[in-house]
């Protein structure tokens, strides 16, 4: 539900390891997006052991841009980034992103009212109809299927598109869902909608234009390797009641 004594709507997390390349492209578009709407925002960079330039980039833009904030953490892995904004945030939404923004900004609205509202989790998605890719690799649409299916199997299925890196939280479902939240990993996606699939809440899907990016971070075979080791982890977290929320 929104809660009329928060005067900020949205919350956008934006976990940055090494991204002096793509971080201030990044922060133009998200300004050119927020620059055509009324609504009360904050932006919050989130970076975790990078070794280039990416702190003194944001920080020259913060002089710019009063919306923007600056978070370091001490260790590393975007899910430990995504977390840490998610938990700092005050926004009754809560969306995080890549960077690299491989969903066109403007999209954000389709995860926040007056298009949609009153949900815990809204997930982007590849694959549900509506969706379109552009320019992706047939092999990288066909190894990411054949890990989908696993992630149904072992962890929430029934859900499309876990790894699209564009996913929005209601305030009450981050703040409670976040702090439960083991794994820094890839797979960290995976474990948030497992504990709040074990929590009762609800995900739903919402279609995007995703346009592939050849910088990906993600090693196809190296990673996937590390994500199957991470849902089985999952699995086993869930077993031993680490997912359950505090009554």
């Amino acid at each position: 539900m929104i809660d009329p004594e928060n005067d900020i709507l949205l919350s956008i997390i934006l976990p940055a390891h090494n991204e002096q390349e793509r971080i201030s492209d990044c922060l133009e578009k998200v300004n050119a997006f927020l620059s055509n709407h009324d609504f009360t925002v904050e932006v919050i960079v989130v970076e975790n052991g990078s070794s280039d330039r990416t702190v003194e980039i944001v920080e020259e833009y913060q002089k710019k841009y009063p919306w923007l904030k600056l978070l370091q953490t001490e260790g590393v892995g975007k899910g430990l980034a995504v977390k840490t904004g998610m938990l700092a945030a005050r926004g009754q939404y809560r969306f995080f992103a890549d960077v690299d923004f491989s969903m066109p900004v403007e999209e954000i609205l389709h995860f926040i009212p007056p298009q949609r509202a009153n949900y815990s989790i809204a997930i982007g998605s590849r694959e549900v109809k509506g969706a379109v890719r552009y320019n992706e690799p047939s092999y990288r649409h066909f190894t990411g299927r054949i890990f989908n299916n696993i992630v149904q199997i072992l962890a929430v299925p029934g859900i499309m598109d876990t790894q699209c890196g564009f996913k929005c939280f209601s305030a009450d479902a981050a703040e409670k869902i976040f702090p439960l939240q083991r794994l820094n990993g890839w797979a960290f996606d995976v474990e948030l909608l497992y504990i709040a699939r074990k929590n009762g809440f609800d995900i739903q899907e919402v279609p995007v234009h995703w346009y592939y990016d050849g910088q990906s971070k993600v090693n196809v075979l190296k990673d996937s390797f590390r994500m199957f080791k991470e849902l089985l982890q999952i699995r086993r977290n869930g077993r031993a009641g680490l997912y359950k929320i505090p009554q």
